[in-house]
């Protein structure tokens, strides 16, 4: 199956190491990163998951909820926690689905047979609070993903769902942004009071509308 940007992301339950879950259920009005590791006690993956634990701050002041899978069992999972704990030097704080029988990795497309027949890839889905899928990534297995970069996609859509406007090329909070090109020059002087800067009729810059 390939989940596709817009879709309602797929509904399904699971054992984690948080307990059992419903995963909309589970998300509830919150936004949500669910992100895949090919299996557990491998190198890439414990960085990854102790770098998100780190995050847990940063992801709470944005409304997100974060959640991993790997293929393997429960039992191992909680295993691998304590040594993601002891060489990351911060102890899990989100669960990890445990899919043995593939079925979640099937619904969501992340094996792709012609990189590996049996593992998953390392995919992200960002997933908006209506339960639509708002971002996907998907990375080989070698690479460690940048989770800083998978935060600063998160305020992009935050912001623009928020105004009508858009982000443009290495975006940071607080920087300008674009006027979409729907909102006509009259309409943008009631919404956008602080002015904008025309490098091209279609290329409007004005300041972060929420500062």
């Amino acid at each position: 199956m390939s989940v596709q940007l817009g879709d309602i992301a797929p509904d399904f339950e699971a054992d984690t190491t948080d307990g059992h879950i419903k995963f909309h259920e589970w998300l509830g009005d919150k936004w949500g990163i669910l992100f895949s590791h090919p299996r557990d006690f491998t190198p890439v993956c414990t960085t990854e998951l102790g770098y998100v634990a780190r995050l847990k701050p940063e992801f709470d002041k944005r409304n997100v909820k974060a959640i991993g899978l790997s293929i393997d069992p429960l039992d191992s999972h909680k295993k691998w926690a304590a040594d993601i704990g002891e060489t990351q030097g911060t102890a899990l704080n989100f669960p990890i689905i445990a899919d043995p029988d593939r079925k979640i990795a099937g619904l969501y497309g992340m094996i792709h047979p012609k990189h590996d027949e049996v593992y998953t890839v390392r995919t992200v889905f960002v997933i908006d609070p209506q339960k639509k899928i708002r971002l996907t990534l998907t990375y080989p297995q070698t690479t460690g993903r940048n989770f800083d970069e998978i935060l600063r996609v998160i305020d992009s859509l935050q912001l623009t769902d928020g105004y009508t406007v858009a982000t443009p090329v290495n975006w940071k909070p607080g920087e300008d942004v674009i006027i979409v090109n729907s909102v006509t020059d009259e309409a943008a002087k009631t919404k956008f009071p602080k002015g904008w800067k025309a490098l091209k009729p279609y290329l409007r810059l004005t300041p972060d509308p929420r500062k």
